[in-house]
């Protein structure tokens, strides 16, 4: 192995240390350029219902195609506590920080994002 590191030029040794140095600082150039997570927002049927900051602990309640479906704020974390739909998939993912939960059949999204964001949806951080 040794050999094979001698025989490599020395512009390519240079050029893999610049690459990996530059992809190990981008994760943490991306970490502070994306937003904090800082509020839930609930969309019923497609529309915004309710805004809420994620530092407030706190239950909701909102009323889906399949019957109520509780949505729960704590410790700067959500879920969905309590579903009335056939699965309850949603309850089953458990606790979030980041991210969405979905529960389809009751057609009720639950977004964490950060502040000022809304509901734009049409790009992300990977799209940009």
């Amino acid at each position: 192995m040794l050999r094979i590191f001698r025989a490599v030029p020395l512009a390519d040794k240079v050029l893999f240390f610049f690459m990996l140095t530059a992809s190990l600082s981008g994760i943490f150039v991306v970490r502070e350029a994306l937003p904090q997570a800082a509020d839930v927002i609930v969309e019923v049927d497609g529309r915004p219902v309710r805004t809420a900051p994620l530092s407030v602990d706190g239950t909701m309640a909102f009323n889906g195609d399949c019957g109520e479906i509780q949505v729960e704020i704590k410790n700067s974390r959500v879920r969905v506590s309590e579903a009335h739909c056939p699965n309850k998939l949603c309850v089953q993912q458990g606790w979030v920080s980041r991210g969405v939960i979905v529960c389809l059949p009751n057609n009720v999204v639950v977004f964490i994002g950060g502040r000022g964001t809304g509901t734009k949806k049409g790009l992300d951080a990977v799209t940009g």
